[in-house]
């Protein structure tokens, strides 16, 4: 499968000169990437990415940079196709883990079993719903494991008029 189009992330205003690093997810793991590998979450409604981005402060909204990519990647799979979960032996329950609280509990997520296993397979990405509090059916996220300036897997940051920094010095 092949996604072309359009992709949002939130993030926290700091690392808005890295907006497509993935080095925050490979230090402290995510959903589908345990400790140790690159990811990068995007959302494909940019309402979705700032959900996203709120998890931790469902009461207070804070500051965010919004950014948005355009996506021209192969290597793409489907985790919100029923059909395509029982063809490669996927839960559904196994997606919706509490993955964060089973990692600080010192148990390995079944998502970090997954995502390796679709990597190892040549997966780029993966379109998965949207876990996040409040989300609903239209609340869809793309992980992406494998991305570049450009095809096949491009996923590039649209940043024409230059807003984003292009380093961390005015966090000093």
């Amino acid at each position: 499968m092949k996604l072309t189009g359009f992709v949002y992330r939130a993030h926290n205003p700091r690392w808005a000169f890295a907006p497509d690093s993935g080095d925050g997810a490979a230090s402290t793991g995510g959903r589908f990437n345990p400790v140790g590998t690159k990811a990068l979450y995007t959302s494909l409604r940019f309402e979705t990415a700032w959900l996203e981005a709120q998890q931790t402060f469902p009461f207070k909204a804070q500051p965010m940079t919004l950014c948005a990519y355009e996506v021209e990647c192969e290597d793409v799979l489907d985790l919100t196709d029923p059909a395509f979960l029982v063809t490669h032996g996927i839960a559904a329950t196994d997606l919706a883990c509490a993955w964060k609280d089973l990692s600080t509990r010192g148990i390995r997520p079944p998502t970090w079993e997954i995502a390796p296993r679709l990597i190892a397979i040549g997966t780029a990405c993966a379109i998965v719903p949207s876990f996040a509090k409040g989300a609903l059916s239209a609340d869809i996220n793309v992980v992406f494991w494998d991305w570049a300036p450009g095809p096949p897997h491009q996923v590039r940051v649209i940043d024409d008029d230059r807003r984003l920094p292009r380093d961390a010095s005015s966090w000093r």
